[in-house]
């Protein structure tokens, strides 16, 4: 037997399946919809002193805080953090939808066919609380660490609530980071839900809003005005060629392929000749492609698409993250040494679990990645294909396999002392 197999199976021997159940349904009773970080930042603080973390707060913006702490090692060893983000987004029509029910309450942590429910309990919930039940377990289980044990639980990572959804959060911490307010790690897992899967790769992305302007004109005279609409369809052709001409680019093993998707267009209503349209679109990147290069193209293509010299058109970029843009592909090498660690721990609490993927989706390691070069990855219990929908929900076998794969990554990574 491996020292990483007796390692899970000293762990496993130390595990509190209701006790690891309560503290994430506590988590959830914690609403933090995005603007409303501090009323789950006080429960993890109060967690975090629980476990000798000592815990930092401070606000990102007023009333919105993020919290942090670490324990230091006793001998010197790597410095491993855990991250995530403490809002989530909306419950908007999960009562109606659940009404009757014990999922009524989308806060309420109900506990149907195995599974945890609620707003949260994947995207991330489960993530930070099993990355916290680890290290207890550690404790339970008299394991003691060599090296530095961190942990950062930011706001603002959402978006869909008004003003917010800028990662105003993680910019904070990096700040701290690199102002050495904060010491920087040696490795970060970003506790995004991958359903126990490893992901040391993402997609980027943009979001583009385009106003077409001509000019309105009764219908009985439509050569008085200058048809949006029309330049609009020229304009939809083109980013739909783009798109099949990225698409047919490259392809990134573990993220796909590159595209443009329209996901809105608005125009016309009255019987006249209509002067303005308006359409939405997101631009997905793979990593090794830079944002100000790939908007650049796309607004080459848009403005190249009209033949009418009277329509004007208009470009804003509402989503910028770590970029004013957007947010930027990101990864490492999944042959990496921790990977590789992480990888086996998790399929050995769960077998077949402990996949190398890619990111279907941004979030905020490029903040790790990029801003303060550390190597990072997702991973955490959850799947991110119920997050934020009205069906969002864990499964409690994968979260508890994913605090003994925490705690058992934690052990080989820090190292461990004999007490």
């Amino acid at each position: 037997m491996s020292d990483q197999a007796h390692l899970e199976q000293r762990l496993r021997a130390h595990v509190d399946r209701n006790d690891a159940v309560a503290l994430l349904r506590a988590a959830v009773a914690r609403e933090s919809v995005t603007g409303n970080e501090a009323n789950f930042a006080a429960f993890l603080n109060q967690r975090m002193q629980g476990l000798s973390l000592d815990p930092q707060m401070a606000e990102f913006q007023p009333g919105r805080p993020n919290v942090w702490g670490e324990r230091k090692g006793a001998d010197g060893g790597d410095r491993l953090l855990f991250m995530g983000h403490t809002d989530t987004v909306h419950v908007r029509g999960w009562s109606e939808r659940w009404a009757g029910t014990e999922r009524e309450d989308p806060f309420g942590g109900a506990i149907v066919d195995g599974e945890i429910w609620g707003r949260g309990t994947g995207d991330l919930k489960a993530g930070i609380c099993a990355s916290l039940a680890a290290l207890e377990l550690l404790d339970r289980a008299g394991i003691r660490l060599r090296g530095d044990i961190a942990y950062a639980f930011v706001g603002d990572e959402e978006s869909g609530e008004p003003g917010s959804g800028v990662s105003a959060g993680a910019k904070h911490f990096t700040d701290r980071v690199l102002a050495g307010e904060i010491a920087r790690p040696d490795f970060a897992i970003y506790v995004e839900p991958t359903r126990l899967s490893v992901y040391p790769a993402q997609m980027g992305f943009f979001i583009a809003d385009v106003t077409i302007t001509g000019k309105s004109a009764y219908f009985g005279v439509p050569e008085q005005g200058v048809d949006a609409l029309k330049a609009t369809h020229e304009i939809l052709s083109a980013i739909w060629r783009h798109s099949e001409d990225i698409s047919a680019r490259a392809s990134h093993d573990l993220v796909g392929r590159a595209f443009v998707l329209v996901t809105e267009i608005a125009g016309g209503g009255y019987i006249a000749v209509p002067g303005e349209a308006r359409l939405s679109l997101i631009r997905k990147l793979l990593p090794g492609e830079g944002l100000d290069e790939a908007v650049h193209d796309l607004e080459t293509v848009i403005r190249g698409a009209v033949s009418q010299d009277a329509i004007t058109i208009e470009l804003s970029y509402p989503a910028g993250r770590d970029h004013p843009l957007g947010g930027s592909p990101a990864e490492i090498d999944p042959g990496l040494r921790p990977i590789e660690m992480l990888s086996g721990a998790l399929d050995q609490a769960m077998p077949g679990r402990g996949r190398i993927e890619g990111a279907p989706y941004w979030s905020e390691s490029p903040f790790l990645i990029e801003s303060i070069r550390c190597p990072a990855v997702y991973c955490a219990p959850g799947d991110i294909t119920n997050c934020h929908t009205l069906e969002e929900r864990v499964n409690v076998d994968e979260y508890v396999a994913g605090i003994v794969a925490f705690a058992t990554f934690i052990a080989s990574y820090c190292g461990t002392v004999e007490n």
